[in-house]
């Protein structure tokens, strides 16, 4: 009786088919922004800001570009950390040469850069798909970070590689990077770009090409036996993908790490946001978040859980522990709940509706 839609009435299609068509829901999404926009910023210490929830929001982009591409279309990737570096350095390009350019459209120009390098790594799905791509794409992966690395025009010849973001305000002389941004303004920068963008992805997945991607991921050839073209499909696919994905990667390269070095988007970055999407849950919006926020704290919890109870590993051994974690969860999630999260979430909803009769 709680979470129930009886007397909530709805007089246009529309209102039957919105995002969030019960009142509880749109409830509980309030208040979620609202602890996020107003309680978090006041109370939560530096360390929380800086070490959980600014690399939670800006994980949580990228695991949604992810999802677009391999949860919502089918087409398994394996570059995203590429992907991220390409966003990252072409913003860095883009405040070097345009100096006094916005930050924000910085951003959703290295956005549209990376969209333009992920259609040109997208061809290959035109001709191959499944395992086959997900080599593609991790050649892509090497490739980019081998271009950043050897390259040196694109870290303005640096000669350690590593160049640091540099100091950009997103209104009058708020920064949002380099050393005069304060944490709770990157906090809020990071937030306010990933509720606009996943709301933005929320209506695009429910949209005429959000149900053309899902009719290529079904079932490819029944898809273009319908009207629906494959090659346009796929290749908007790859795009819309990587421009969260090179969003993302500038986030993280600016915002959160303050400093840009094509390491940092390596080949673990790659396999830690396909785990988030896998734990969260494949083809959801909602799961992209989910999956972020369990990454994000598993790996505090396994540092700080032994010390709680009195045993003292080495950090190596937390390491291990943590990849074997992962790997455990993944293994439970593909047998027991493929969907993920988000489907348990689905679940808990639905068991609410009816409560407390029987199912």
């Amino acid at each position: 009786m709680i979470y129930r839609e009886a007397g909530q009435l709805k007089t246009s299609y529309a209102a039957d088919q919105a995002i969030f068509p019960i009142r509880q829901d749109r409830f509980w999404l309030a208040l979620a922004l609202a602890v996020a926009f107003v309680f978090i910023p006041l109370f939560a210490s530096e360390y929380l800001l800086v070490s959980i929830f600014i690399p939670f929001l800006i994980l949580a982009l990228t695991a949604i570009g992810l999802n677009i591409l391999t949860g919502y279309c089918g087409q398994l990737s394996l570059g995203t950390g590429g992907f991220m570096a390409v966003g990252a350095f072409a913003a860095y390009k883009i405040t070097t040469f345009v100096p006094e350019l916005n930050i924000v459209v910085v951003f959703l120009l290295s956005g549209l850069i990376t969209a333009g390098v992920g259609i040109l790594f997208g061809l290959p799905s035109l001709r191959i798909k499944g395992f086959y791509l997900a080599v593609a794409t991790l050649a892509a992966q090497f490739f980019l970070i081998w271009l950043f690395t050897k390259v040196a025009w694109f870290s303005n010849y640096a000669p350690s590689r590593v160049i640091a973001a540099p100091p950009r305000a997103v209104v009058g002389n708020i920064y949002v990077t380099g050393i005069e941004a304060t944490v709770t303004a990157r906090y809020l920068f990071c937030l306010a770009m990933v509720a606009v963008l996943a709301l933005v992805a929320k209506n695009l997945v429910r949209s005429r090409i959000g149900r053309a991607w899902m009719a290529i991921r079904d079932m490819d050839i029944a898809a273009e036996i319908i009207g629906i073209q494959p090659l346009k499909t796929k290749l908007i696919a790859f795009a819309v993908s990587s421009f969260y994905v090179g969003i993302g990667g500038a986030l993280w390269g600016f915002v959160h790490l303050a400093q840009l070095e094509a390491s940092a988007f390596d080949i673990n970055r790659s396999f830690q946001v396909l785990f988030m999407i896998i734990i969260g849950g494949l083809g959801s919006i909602l799961g992209a978040f989910l999956g972020a926020a369990f990454v994000s704290i598993l790996p505090i919890f396994l540092n700080n859980a032994p010390a709680m109870v009195g045993i003292q590993l080495s950090v190596a051994m937390v390491s291990h522990l943590e990849l074997i974690t992962f790997g455990v969860l993944i293994i439970f999630f593909l047998i027991v709940e493929p969907h993920g999260l988000a489907r348990l979430w689905q679940i808990a909803k639905e068991k609410l509706r009816i409560w407390p009769f029987p199912h």
